[in-house]
């Protein structure tokens, strides 16, 4: 099975309910759709979430690989990387994106070089939404595979 990757992208509001479907999506991914390589955010609930169900999975499956998305440039804006997690991943381009921008256009970048999504994204007109709409329509061309986590 050829190595495949993943991104996050849901609602900063997310609870600790959501986190038993994170842990199952995770590990269907890796044990069915062969990904070795996720990518997380690390702004709101759903990050955060989406962080703790990761380093969950890599205790089971040490193979994976794990990135943390910095939308700003590191020399900026320097982060630590969080225990358990294998890089610090920084979108190339990102340079001459505004600030206000640099988290949309890091989200948007990566769901349009990844295989796979995993999305809790319903509020309209929100960010997280408009980008799983994105993947969708990238799904429906054959590009992507986006799992859509229930409202809880």
């Amino acid at each position: 099975m050829a190595w495949r990757s993943c991104f996050f992208i849901g609602h900063r509001e997310a609870t600790e309910k959501l986190l038993p479907a994170l842990r199952e999506a995770v590990e269907t991914h890796i044990t069915e759709y062969g990904v070795r390589a996720f990518f997380v955010g690390q702004y709101g609930g759903f990050d955060r979430l989406a962080k703790t169900a990761l380093r969950d999975a890599k205790h089971r499956h040490p193979e994976i690989t794990l990135y943390l998305l910095s939308p700003y440039h590191p020399a900026e804006r320097p982060i630590k990387k969080p225990e358990g997690f294998d890089f610090i991943f920084y979108p190339p381009g990102m340079e001459t994106v505004p600030r206000p921008l640099a988290i949309v256009r890091a989200n948007r970048y990566l769901v349009a070089h990844v295989d796979y999504l995993i999305a809790y994204a319903w509020h309209e007109g929100s960010n997280a939404l408009a980008l799983a709409e994105y993947a969708l329509a990238r799904e429906r061309r054959g590009r992507m595979k986006v799992t859509m986590l229930e409202r809880c």
